[in-house]
C-alpha cells in the first residue's frame, strides 16, 4: 500500500507497530511506518518480545505523563489558592477603606477625593487586576487543554485525542474542572461581546472571529 503521508518533512504519526505518535521523516512511497523501536518487532516469532517492549514503552509514556499532569495541576492549585488569598485580602482592605470614606464623609468631598487616590487605594486596584490576570492566564491554559483532550461525539467510549476515555490522563484531569472552565468562559464571552476587557486567549474561535470582522 502507498504511503499516505507528504514525504521529506518532519511529522509526528501513530507508527503501525506499537501505535505511539512517533516522529517520521519519510522519503519514499513505499516506506513502512514503523518507528525505530519496533523495526526488529516484525515476525510472528517476535511476537513475545515486541508485546513485552511496547508493554515497557507505554508505561513509561503514562508515568511521564501522569508526573507532567500532576505538576500542572498542582500550580494551578497554588495559584487558585494564592487567588482566593488575595482575593479575601483586598476585600478586608475594600471594608476597611469604605469604613474610613464613611467616617471621613463629613470632612468634605475634597478629603474624600484625596482618601479615594491614596496609596492604598492604587495598591489593591494593581492587586486585583493582577489576581485576574493570573486567574485568566490559567484558565486559558486549561481551555487550550480541554479542546484538545474531550469527548468524542463520533465515537463515545474515545476521548478526542483518540485514547479511550480511561485511558487518557489529560481528560480525567480536567473533567473535575469542565464546569468552571465552562462558567469562566461564558462570563468572558459576555465581557468580549459587550467590548470590556476579557480574558479569553487570543485563538479562541470568538476573539478570531471578532478580529476577522
Amino acid at each position: 500500500m502507498a504511503l499516505e503521508h507528504p514525504l521529506y518533512v518532519d511529522i509526528e504519526v501513530a507508527c503501525q507497530c506499537c501505535l505511539a505518535p512517533q516522529s517520521f521523516h519519510f522519503t519514499s512511497a513505499s516506506d513502512h511506518v514503523v518507528c525505530a523501536l519496533c523495526v526488529h518487532h516484525v515476525g510472528a516469532e517476535k511476537a513475545e518480545r515486541r508485546d513485552s517492549e511496547h508493554v515497557r514503552m507505554w508505561a513509561v509514556r503514562w508515568a511521564d505523563s501522569d508526573t507532567e499532569q500532576c505538576a500542572y495541576i498542582a500550580q494551578t492549585d497554588a495559584l487558585l489558592l494564592a487567588r482566593d488569598t488575595e482575593i479575601n485580602s483586598l476585600r478586608d482592605q475594600v471594608t476597611e477603606l469604605g469604613a474610613l470614606v464613611a467616617g471621613q464623609f463629613s470632612a468634605g468631598i475634597d478629603g474624600v477625593r484625596t482618601l479615594l487616590q491614596n496609596d492604598l487605594v492604587k495598591r489593591a486596584e494593581r492587586n486585583t487586576e493582577l489576581a485576574r490576570k493570573q486567574i485568566d492566564w490559567a484558565m486559558a491554559g486549561l481551555w487550550r487543554m480541554g479542546r484538545l483532550h474531550h469527548d468524542d461525539l463520533q465515537q463515545p467510549t474515545k476521548c478526542s485525542c483518540g485514547r479511550t476515555m480511561g485511558t487518557c490522563a489529560e481528560s480525567l484531569a480536567i473533567d473535575p474542572l469542565r464546569r468552571s472552565l465552562l462558567a469562566w468562559e461564558t462570563k468572558n464571552l459576555a465581557l468580549l461581546q459587550g467590548g470590556r476587557r476579557n480574558g479569553l486567549p487570543a485563538d479562541h474561535p470568538a476573539v478570531l472571529a471578532q478580529r476577522s470582522r
